[in-house]
C-alpha cells in the first residue's frame, strides 16, 4: 500500500511538471508570456467566486466520467466509449424531462430522471460489455464505434421530431426535473452554472473506490482485471465481471447528465457535454484509483478547462486539449518507470540493512 501511494504521488507530480513545461512552450510558441498567461488563467478560475463556481461545474461532468473510467481500469477495461454514454444519458434525460406533466413533484421528477441517465447510459453500454464478455470482442474497439453510433443516433432522432422546429435540442424540461444551482443558497456563486450535481460527483468518487474494496463483485473485478486465468481457476465467472464492470461504469458516465442537462442547460443540444468522456480518461489515469485522487484531477482539468475560455484572447483554448494529451502520454510513461524505481530503491535499503 505504501509503495501504490508513493508511486502515485510521484506519478501525478511527474504529469503536473509535464503539463507545466508543455503549457510554457506552446505559450511561448505564440509569442505570449508564459507568467503573464498563467497569472490571466488564475484570475479566470480561482480568483473570483463567480471562476471557482465554474470551474466546479466543469470538473462535475469530468468526476463522473473520471470515477466511471476507473472503475473499468480496475478491472482491466478501458471504456472508452464515455463520450457516448454520457451523450445518449444526456438526450434521454432531455426528451423525457421535456414530456413529463408540468404538475410533477421534484422527489419525483429528479430520482426519476437521475434513473432515465443511469438506464440510458447502462444499455448504451450492453452492447459492448456483451460483446466484450461473451465473444471477447475488444472493448476499446467496441466502445469507439459505439461513440459514432451514438452520435448519429441522436442526429437522427433530433432531426426525426424530438428536437424544437429549426432547432438542434429538445424541448424544456419540465421545472420540477431541474437540479438547484448553488447560487441559490452561495450568493458568491450567483451566475455560475455549478450545481448541487456536484455533491452527487463527490459521492459516486467516494463511493465507487470503497465499493472497489469492500465489496465481493468489487474485489472480483479487481481480480479479474490483475488476472483472468487466475480467476478462472478459482471459478470466478469471469465473462459476467467483465460485463458488469463496463455496464456499471458506463451507467455512472450517463450521470454526468445530471450536471449539463439538470443543473446547467435545463434541455439536451447537441453537443451538450462533449468532451467529457475523453477527459475523464484523464482525470481516472491522474487519479489513479484514489478517492482524493479523482476529485483533485477533476478540479484540475476543470480549471483548465474554465482557464481556457480566460486566456483565449492570448492562445487558442484548444490548447488545454493539448494538455490534457500531455498528462494522459505523462502518466503512461511514467507509471512503471516510477514503479520499477521505487522497487529498485526499496531492494537496495533491505539489502544495505
Amino acid at each position: 500500500m505504501k509503495l501504490e501511494r508513493k508511486t502515485a504521488i510521484y506519478v501525478f507530480l511527474f504529469a503536473l511538471g509535464s503539463a507545466w513545461i508543455a503549457f510554457d512552450l506552446l505559450v511561448w510558441g505564440y509569442g505570449e508570456s508564459p507568467r503573464h498567461v498563467a497569472s490571466t488563467l488564475f484570475e479566470g478560475t480561482w480568483g473570483t467566486a463567480y471562476g471557482i463556481g465554474q470551474v466546479f461545474y466543469k470538473a462535475t461532468p469530468l468526476l463522473f466520467t473520471g470515477a466511471a473510467i476507473d472503475l473499468a481500469l480496475r478491472g482491466g477495461l478501458f471504456n472508452i466509449g464515455a463520450e457516448g454514454q454520457v451523450a445518449i444519458a444526456s438526450f434521454a434525460v432531455g426528451a423525457i424531462g421535456a414530456i413529463l406533466p408540468p404538475s410533477i413533484s421534484s422527489f419525483v421528477a429528479v430520482p426519476l430522471l437521475i434513473l432515465v441517465a443511469i438506464v440510458a447510459a447502462a444499455l448504451w453500454g450492453t452492447i459492448p460489455a456483451i460483446l466484450r464478455g461473451r465473444f471477447g470482442a475488444h472493448e476499446v474497439i467496441s466502445t469507439i464505434m459505439m461513440n459514432r453510433i451514438a452520435s448519429l443516433l441522436i442526429g437522427l432522432l433530433l432531426g426525426y421530431g424530438i428536437a424544437l422546429p429549426g432547432t438542434v435540442r429538445t424541448g424544456e424540461i419540465v421545472e420540477a426535473g431541474k437540479i438547484a444551482r448553488l447560487g441559490a443558497i452561495v450568493p458568491a456563486f450567483h451566475g455560475s452554472a455549478v450545481s448541487f450535481a456536484l455533491f452527487i460527483a463527490l459521492a459516486f468518487a467516494i463511493v465507487i473506490p470503497w465499493a472497489m474494496r469492500h465489496t465481493r463483485v468489487g474485489r472480483e473485478i479487481v481480480l479479474v482485471g490483475q488476472n483472468r486465468l487466475a480467476c478462472v481457476a478459482e471459478k470466478i465467472p469471469v465473462a459476467r465481471r467483465f460485463e458488469q464492470a463496463i455496464i456499471v461504469s458506463a451507467a455512472v458516465c450517463g450521470l454526468a447528465a445530471c450536471a449539463t442537462v439538470m443543473g446547467y442547460k435545463g434541455y439536451y443540444e447537441e453537443g451538450l457535454g462533449a468532451g467529457v468522456g475523453f477527459g475523464g480518461i484523464a482525470v481516472a489515469l491522474l487519479g489513479r484509483g484514489s478517492a482524493v485522487g479523482l476529485i483533485a484531477s477533476a478540479i484540475l482539468f476543470g480549471t483548465l478547462q474554465q482557464g481556457g475560455l480566460a486566456i483565449n484572447a492570448y492562445v487558442p483554448m484548444e490548447m488545454i486539449d493539448v494538455l490534457q494529451g500531455v498528462v494522459i502520454v505523462a502518466v503512461s510513461f511514467s507509471n512503471i518507470r516510477v514503479r520499477e524505481a521505487l522497487i529498485a530503491s526499496l531492494a537496495r535499503k533491505r539489502s544495505a540493512a
